[in-house]
């Protein structure tokens, strides 16, 4: 399998950012870890073994960014309108500096899966819902799309564009990325088994969103057994990527 580091030097960050390519054609995907997770993560805790059809037969082409979540959404004890500012650099960085990145090493303009994992899952939903020119699909596993806990219940211009829950219900009815949402592929799973909780009540509420909305999504709920852990989050994306990168 093709594998590339990088490790560049970010303007919005002020510091070097790292990020790993797996494969070499394919859907392009943007690839988020877990909560206070690092690049690597996606291969040590073999996800990339998980997918190596995929990305030695040239269907993905995985991207997986490097995050910041200690100085952000897991620093409760820090000032929320810093944190959500510093996540806003982070942010863009990603869609200004490592997407055009990603489209000079993927050789294409097109449009992105955005995936991730737990808290992985709410900054991939968030890059989908607040660019859905750049991204065409979204699988989010586990994950929670409000800001409550992130921020203790803190708004700003700021935490509401970062809010998917919040943003998208005040959506005007008119708004151009209504039409988009409606061409685009949204999956969101999450069980209901151990440490699944409160993921599964941030899951049903997005649903509630997007069906008032009427954003078509396929939100689906796994059993009692299902854990909020590695294990089934492998099993979870295999069974739902042939709906976006069709068949290893």
């Amino acid at each position: 399998m093709h594998v590339e580091y990088h490790r560049e030097y970010s303007r919005a960050m002020g510091r070097d950012m790292e990020f790993k390519v797996y494969g070499h054609g394919g859907k392009p995907v943007l690839a988020v870890p877990c909560q206070n997770g690092r690049f690597f993560d996606w291969e040590n805790f073999g996800m990339i073994d998980t997918l190596a059809d995929y990305l030695e037969g040239g269907k993905l082409h995985l991207f997986t960014v490097d995050t910041i979540d200690a100085e952000t959404v897991s620093a409760h004890g820090g000032n929320p309108y810093a944190r959500v500012r510093r996540h806003e650099a982070w942010y863009n960085y990603v869609i200004e500096e490592l997407l055009p990145r990603i489209r000079d090493i993927h050789g294409s303009g097109e449009p992105l899966l955005a995936t991730g994992c737990s808290m992985g899952a709410y900054h991939a939903a968030n890059f989908f819902f607040r660019r859905p020119d750049l991204f065409d699909s979204v699988i989010a596993l586990s994950g929670v799309y409000d800001t409550q806990e992130m921020y203790g219940g803190y708004m700003d211009e700021v935490v509401y564009a970062n809010d998917p829950c919040v943003s998208l219900a005040g959506m005007p009815p008119d708004h151009p990325y209504l039409s988009l949402f409606r061409q685009r592929t949204l999956i969101f799973c999450v069980g209901q088994g151990a440490w699944e909780g409160p993921l599964l009540t941030g899951t049903r509420r997005l649903e509630g969103v997007l069906r008032g909305k009427g954003i078509p999504a396929w939100v689906d709920y796994w059993g009692l057994d299902v854990d909020h852990d590695w294990p089934w989050w492998k099993k979870q994306l295999r069974y739902f990527l042939p709906h976006v990168a069709g068949n290893p």
